[in-house]
């Protein structure tokens, strides 16, 4: 089962064109499934929190989720990350937020040399291929979020986090990358970061993702190393939208990850 969708990728574009065509079924507004992400994070919110105030969250490929704007409203600063500008400015426009767009051009491994009379740019083939980062940023500086690639963020960027929320993620990105995603979330991780991780578990065999197959095994060999995990919650989430996937279960779990 693990090997069904080990060569299934998604290209950066392809979430571009789903978002340009309205294909991004977790993120539309009054989904179901976005209420019950938002309930999965309010029942397990005193874990992740323990306590602290003003805790800086991060949102992976953020897309709009609301939850962003439940944890502002509370005080909690955010930052996400997406590749869709589409994404980005519906959050801002459907939770009615004023926001300020800036470019983000200091890429900290971008070289500039000046040689004679030619200014020649020595970037990475990545740099080159995504271009200048943009943030997008609510008028009260609690939420930023950034237009990128996600492997293009770093700590350089925004430091680390007390908390991560991982929202259907982990569960979005091409198989083949899992344990660069892995490594980029661990170095965003303060050392008192409370990671919350939501995962899917279907028949691969019959539906090739995304969202992928994640099971329980994949995420104690991505993160148990460096983490303790935890199931704090786990459900039957198998629905008609989801049956019209080809699948016969679905389970969705929710994990807490600590730095061990």
């Amino acid at each position: 089962m693990m090997t069904a969708q080990a060569d299934r990728v998604m290209a950066p574009s392809e979430w571009e064109e789903r978002w340009q065509e309205g294909r991004i079924g977790f993120h539309q507004p009054h989904v179901h499934q976005q209420v019950l992400l938002l309930l999965m994070l309010k029942d397990n919110l005193d874990k992740v929190l323990c306590g602290r105030e003003q805790v800086r969250f991060f949102f992976p490929l953020c897309g709009k989720a609301v939850d962003m704007k439940w944890l502002a409203d509370m005080g909690h600063v955010i930052v996400g990350v997406d590749i869709s500008e589409i994404g980005i400015k519906q959050f801002f426009e459907e939770q009615n937020l004023e926001y300020k767009e800036e470019p983000v051009p200091a890429i900290p491994e971008a070289k500039v040399h000046l040689i004679s009379i030619y200014l020649l740019y020595e970037l990475k083939l990545r740099t080159l291929k995504y271009g200048t980062f943009f943030c997008f940023q609510s008028s009260d500086a609690k939420i930023s979020l950034y237009k990128c690639n996600l492997y293009e963020f770093s700590s350089a960027i925004e430091g680390q986090f007390g908390g991560i929320w991982d929202r259907g993620s982990l569960v979005a990105i091409n198989p083949c990358d899992r344990q660069k995603y892995a490594s980029l979330i661990m170095s965003l991780m303060d050392k008192d970061c409370k990671y919350l991780l939501n995962t899917l578990e279907y028949n691969p065999e019959l539906y090739k993702g995304p969202p992928f197959f994640v099971p329980e095994e994949v995420v104690k060999s991505l993160y148990g190393n460096a983490c303790d995990i935890e199931l704090v919650q786990q459900r039957d989430a198998l629905r008609e939208k989801f049956k019209a996937w080809g699948i016969d279960s679905l389970l969705e779990k929710l994990y807490l990850l600590t730095p061990k």
